[in-house]
């Protein structure tokens, strides 16, 4: 898979990129991630980007000119056209199921936004879609722009190790995920429980599968309504239910 993310400040998103697992997922082949600077494509001799809005209001808007001419070039000698996504507090807010989308695409095209904005007509004629990661105002797109890459590479075969798999942790498998713990086994006088030191993988694996269950109807309930449950959870589910209720009477 190949990601291209265009922005006015690729030094931002290049060191993100290089490093952790996003680097070792690129070295190893598993995806690419080219970082464009859209200044390199505006015709004005000056290196500008953006103009007053028309109309009038606070702020500058991104010209439409270094934009296209910016997607143009990444598009160019490609065979299937990628998928544009504008990184915009106005767009669908990104969870994991979109990034599930994305894994399965050859190529994703993120556009990063600043000052005001973009000039509309790049939204209407090469965007695909938009998207949010939050109801919150950030300064530019490049932040959300490398959470989407950080959220869909670590789905692509060979990004992560074994050890690292990511189909247990929190939304990906449905429910958050359970509480880790790491030596020592006594830290002051706070103990790693019991089962987990005791060997009997089976147990580990019923304990783990209910604190998961706790931990989302404490936090995310709402996850539950679309996560896979089996006969056991929801019976456990409705005895911490009671569980609460009764404290509650007290």
């Amino acid at each position: 898979m190949r990601f291209d993310i265009l922005t006015l400040f690729p030094e931002m998103c290049r060191h993100v990129l290089q490093e952790s697992i996003l680097g070792r997922g690129q070295a190893c082949g598993a995806f690419s991630a080219a970082v464009h600077d859209i200044r390199d494509y505006t015709d004005n001799k000056h290196r500008r980007v953006d103009d007053y809005p028309y109309g009038g209001g606070m702020g500058m808007v991104m010209q439409i000119q270094p934009v296209a001419a910016a997607l143009h070039a990444v598009m160019e000698g490609r065979t299937e056209r990628p998928r544009v996504v504008y990184l915009s507090p106005k767009g669908r807010v990104f969870n994991q199921q979109i990034a599930r989308e994305y894994a399965a695409l050859d190529g994703l095209v993120l556009l990063c936004g600043h000052y005001e904005g973009i000039d509309q007509r790049i939204i209407d004629r090469y965007v695909d879609e938009e998207l949010s990661v939050g109801d919150f105002v950030l300064t530019g797109g490049e932040l959300p722009a490398l959470t989407v890459v950080d959220a869909v590479a670590r789905m692509l075969p060979g990004v992560l190790s074994a050890d690292e798999c990511f189909e247990e942790e929190s939304i990906y498998s449905g429910l958050l995920e359970y509480p880790q713990y790491t030596r020592p086994p006594v830290y002051e006088d706070m103990p790693v429980p019991e089962v987990l030191l005791s060997g009997n993988h089976g147990e580990i694996a019923k304990w783990r599968r209910k604190e998961a269950l706790r931990i989302t109807a404490e936090r995310r309930p709402d996850l539950l309504k679309e996560a896979e449950l089996t006969g056991k959870d929801r019976e456990f589910l409705e005895q911490l239910s009671a569980g609460n209720a009764a404290e509650e009477k007290l």
